[in-house]
């Protein structure tokens, strides 16, 4: 079975360039590729990918998405991609050696429809954020919680059909757009329509993120509760889901902090006025 890896980028061609590299370590028995999707960069990237391609001993399709957006470029890369599995990272992660074969083995000992794997620092000296580290498996059944940050876009898989089942990932989502939850809102709509998913700790990424500053962190942090507040806003309209995130959602509001609840409302009204006056 045939694995394709998508990589999105936009102007980040030195991180990149490592991330790329970093595949050369990888033992899959296996046939795999790598399908960069270079989003509107305007740096060196695009001769920087055709000097990888041809040095390249494994595969690597150059795909072209210019709009910025995180899940517009996921769809042009997965659409691109010929593998059965799709599996997702970010420029800046390098796979364990073992991460292709972790996925296929998780594939062949259960039938879902996502999983999601562990994502350890690179770097010790980076902020120990944008990471998971569960050590314990969790599935997760039809119209599950699927709650931000246990499953993340630098480490997650599909099955090929079960993409095209859903379209893919909403391109009004992701970095690039005022959004970042492509990622949790693609498993959040796989869950309301009956699919199963899960979590393993076998395959494994190390996140490369270089945060060290408090500002860094602060800014971040406040980017991810706007997004979750879209991301809350948009399980609300979706019919076989919207009782129990309505539910989840105002548990969480009670017992928050006051700042990050606005913070979430804030997201959800401006998704909401997003989702009216723009168009994907």
């Amino acid at each position: 079975m045939k694995i394709s890896v998508v990589i999105s980028t936009r102007n980040r061609s030195k991180q990149l360039a490592s991330c790329i590299s970093s595949f050369s370590h990888i033992t899959f028995a296996n046939p795999f590729e790598l399908v960069i999707v270079d989003n509107g960069s305007t740096d060196n990237t695009s001769q920087l990918l055709h000097e990888l391609k041809n040095k390249s001993t494994f595969p690597i399709k150059i795909v072209y998405e210019p709009i910025p957006g995180l899940g517009r470029a996921r769809n042009a890369g997965w659409r691109a991609a010929s593998g059965q599995i799709i599996a997702f990272t970010d420029d800046d992660c390098y796979p364990d050696k073992d991460w292709l074969t972790a996925i296929l083995q998780c594939y062949q000992e259960s039938t879902i429809s996502f999983l999601g794997g562990k994502i350890l620092l690179y770097d010790q000296a980076d902020w120990p954020i944008t990471i998971q580290l569960h050590d314990q498996p969790e599935k997760f059944h039809s119209r599950s919680i699927m709650r931000t940050g246990m499953i993340q876009g630098a480490n997650f898989s599909f099955p090929r059909k079960v993409l095209e089942s859903i379209d893919g990932f909403d391109p009004m989502l992701g970095a690039g757009t005022p959004f970042g939850c492509e990622d949790v809102d693609i498993l959040a709509r796989l869950t309301a329509q009956g699919l199963h998913g899960a979590y393993d700790p076998r395959p494994i990424i190390y996140h490369h993120h270089g945060r060290k500053l408090n500002s860094d962190i602060l800014k971040l942090l406040k980017g991810y509760e706007y997004a979750r507040g879209a991301y809350y806003t948009k399980c609300l309209l979706n019919p076989p889901i919207r009782k129990q995130y309505a539910i989840n959602w105002l548990q969480e509001i009670r017992h928050q902090d006051i700042e990050l609840s606005l913070r979430e409302i804030i997201g959800g009204l401006h998704y909401l006025i997003h989702r009216w006056t723009k168009s994907p």
